[in-house]
């Protein structure tokens, strides 16, 4: 791999390798610009993934951890904010694409204009995306076919237009795909093949999917999973250009006098503050580091003329259904998801609320967390009942999950803790944030849609998750909002800071509305794009090769 030196400087620093960041490295370096990516975690390979569930699971083996890099929590700014498990992110070469789930949306061509067609929503900022489904098709068809998406295209009937199929075909179903499939075609409804960044057939020359059943939460041991760390960052290095350096832990983005950025301010893995210098800079630190980042900067934040930096976070909102099955389901083996289906997915006038979703079926649990959390409230907590219980329904049940909406709400943000600070005494990300009262009624409309799926499948029994339980939040959206005016937004339609002139924020902070979550293939499709309006105007934005 090329490395460079602090005291040169590069075309181009990426901050973040994650599902954007891997994306614009490889794309950046094959354009022949000079980049360096600095990743504040660990650079794993195979031979170091593993099925440790107390490690994965409970102990942020691939994420950021609370001890080292504390999150504070509050509902409202009345209140004082507590340190809170609030955020989960990869952290590590490749980023949350390591140890996502895989499922791989793309969004509907309805998303990007839902503040025309459903108008203003009280309490948000409800507004269009500056760029629409056709700007970002060739993206999203580029995206699936560099990293390996499995899918079948053309089956879903709410989908937008498609330029290209999927290139690989869906994975096999599993029973809980089945069962969904059974119970939602009696009601009429519209199931297909789920698609997923994982390879069904061998690709690229990475091996297909074994079904070890190890997925979401966990390392890909065969490199089946399509994460930027075995498809598209390979592919950056052996450009010669481009250096990966694990261990860096960002502080600040660097500014000239003339208010351009210079450089990146980092800890390395000795805790010794280093500066690359660069030509421009591209962060991709996710919805929540960016926004933390860009604050941390410069008094007020970098780029932050609107004051907009921070706010309008969305998160991963959704509900849970259980259901239990009279004979065993095996649903330990393989991917997670299989089947999904869109016909909830948008928002309808008559139910008298914003909101949709789309719903998939799974099993999210390992035995252990299906012991401590999947079970219905009335289980025994211990003892023979309680193995009794583990026996008979681990390998019985199955989920339908609910990804639905989360409104853009200025108060819901995130911002310095004035008090508590991380292992590297930066200030610590205070995340403010309740609920829309339309996306709580949409969750609890999903779930009445998901238990009339589970009983017309002939569940035996279901029980429901509440949808106002506080979990560790994954998908980061909205922080750094798209737009084309430089008051109402952090950056341009090609993810450009409106502020400085060579930044660029290319990652869910970009996004004006959450559309119904699964964010991954829109944030992969806005680097793919932002990669290519750089490289095609070089000359403009005064970036030479």
């Amino acid at each position: 791999m090329k490395t460079y030196s602090t005291r040169e400087t590069v075309d181009f620093v990426v901050i973040g390798s994650g599902a954007a960041g891997g994306v614009m490295a490889k794309e950046l370096s094959a354009a022949g610009f000079s980049v360096v990516v600095l990743e504040q975690g660990p650079w794993l390979k195979e031979k170091d993934f593993d099925h440790d569930e107390l490690a994965h699971c409970f102990h942020s083996k691939l994420t950021n951890d609370q001890a080292k890099q504390p999150y504070t929590f509050r509902k409202d700014d009345s209140e004082t904010a507590a340190p809170v498990r609030a955020i989960e992110y990869g952290r590590g070469v490749g980023g949350g694409t390591v140890h996502f789930t895989g499922n791989y949306w793309r969004f509907h061509e309805s998303d990007f204009r839902e503040r025309s067609l459903f108008g203003e929503i009280a309490g948000t900022g409800f507004a269009d995306w500056p760029i629409s489904y056709a700007d970002l098709e060739p993206y999203y068809t580029k995206a699936e076919w560099e990293l390996g998406i499995s899918g079948a295209g053309g089956v879903n009937p709410f989908e937008g237009p498609r330029s290209k199929n999927y290139p690989l075909p869906p994975m096999p179903v599993k029973s809980s795909g089945v069962l969904f499939e059974r119970g939602a075609r009696k009601l009429g409804l519209h199931p297909y093949p789920a698609p997923v960044a994982i390879l069904s057939q061998p690709y690229n020359g990475r091996g297909a999917c074994t079904h070890c059943g190890f997925c979401e939460s966990f390392g890909c041991e065969t490199r089946a999973k399509s994460s930027t760390l075995v498809s598209v960052i390979p592919v950056a290095v052996k450009t010669g250009r481009c250096e990966i350096r694990p261990g860096s832990y960002v502080r600040k983005i660097s500014v000239d006098k003339q208010g351009r950025a210079n450089g990146v301010i980092y800890f390395d893995g000795r805790k010794r503050e280093q500066m690359q210098k660069a030509r421009a800079v591209v962060l991709c630190a996710n919805g929540a580091e960016t926004p933390r980042l860009l604050l941390q900067s410069k008094p007020g934040g970098l780029a932050n003329s609107s004051g907009l930096v921070g706010k309008y976070l969305m998160w991963d909102n959704g509900g849970v259904v259980h259901g239990l099955f009279e004979h065993p389901l095996n649903e330990y083996k393989g991917i997670q998801v299989t089947r999904v289906l869109h016909d909830f997915y948008r928002s309808d006038p008559k139910r008298g609320f914003y909101g949709g979703g789309g719903i998939d079926a799974r099993f999210d649990y390992t035995p252990i967390r299906f012991a401590l959390e999947g079970m219905p409230e009335d289980t025994p907590k211990w003892g023979a009942g309680f193995k009794k219980s583990l026996g008979e329904m681990f390998n019985r049940t199955m989920m339908l999950l609910s990804h639905s909406t989360s409104l853009p709400q200025a108060k819901n943000s995130v911002t310095l803790d004035p008090t508590v600070k991380d292992a590297w005494g930066l200030p610590a990300a205070r995340i403010t944030f309740a609920q829309h009262p339309d996306d709580l009624q949409t969750m609890r409309w999903l779930q009445d849609r998901q238990q009339e799926i589970f009983e017309a499948a002939g569940a035996l029994r279901t029980w429901r998750v509440p949808v106002d339980i506080f979990y560790a939040n994954r998908h980061l959206m909205g922080t750094c909002r798209m737009g084309v005016d430089a008051r109402t937004s952090v950056v341009n339609p090609f993810s450009r800071a409106h502020d400085v002139s060579n930044l660029w924020m290319v990652d869910g902070s970009n996004f004006v509305t959450s559309a119904r979550q699964q964010p991954t293939a829109t944030i992969q499709a806005l680097a793919y794009r932002a990669a290519d309006h750089i490289v095609r105007n070089r000359s403009l934005l005064h970036l030479k090769v």
